[in-house]
């Protein structure tokens, strides 16, 4: 009788045992999933959230002189750069040329976009900057001019628009 109850005493606390190792498995698991899920749905932004290449198109009036349309193929960098080539027409005159500026990202998902246009020889023919916001997980950028200056600082008061998607 007695090695009996030793016997089920001892195999009781192998279980025991080896329900708490499996216990302490399954809540170490459900912890790494939680941090995995915490760290997946989080939404904040960032200018490193931000990188990447954006096909944009925009569209709008510039007050006085006639609508505006433009597409653009813009990369941004982590440091919060901005460069690439665009197409724009402006009252039905078409032009090329660069743009290179600077951005900023609000944990929020709202920034601001301050850049220079340039004309395919280098000369400056616009300075602008817009309201920024970022939505779809930071894939999609909306944003409205807030103002523009030709070189010689007179301002164009705009109408403008635009919506982005960052190529995947």
């Amino acid at each position: 009788m007695k090695s009996q109850i030793g016997e089920e005493t001892g195999t009781r606390r192998k279980n025991t045992l080896a329900g708490t190792g499996m216990a302490s498995i399954l809540v170490s698991a459900w912890m790494l999933s939680v941090a995995a899920t915490a760290q997946a749905g989080d939404d904040s932004c960032s200018a490193v959230r931000a990188a990447g290449t954006y096909a944009i198109s925009d569209s709008g009036t510039v007050i006085g002189i006639g609508p505006r349309a433009a597409v653009a193929l813009l990369t941004l960098d982590a440091a919060g750069n901005i460069k690439g080539p665009f197409t724009a027409s402006l009252n039905g005159a078409v032009s090329t040329g660069t743009l290179s500026g600077t951005y900023t990202v609000d944990p929020d998902c709202r920034g601001a976009i301050t850049f220079d246009e340039y004309d395919p020889a280098g000369n400056l023919q616009i300075t602008a900057t817009v309201a920024a916001v970022w939505d779809d997980h930071m894939r999609e950028l909306h944003f409205v001019f807030t103002s523009a200056v030709r070189p010689d600082g007179a301002p164009l008061a705009t109408v403008i628009s635009c919506d982005a998607r960052k190529k995947e």
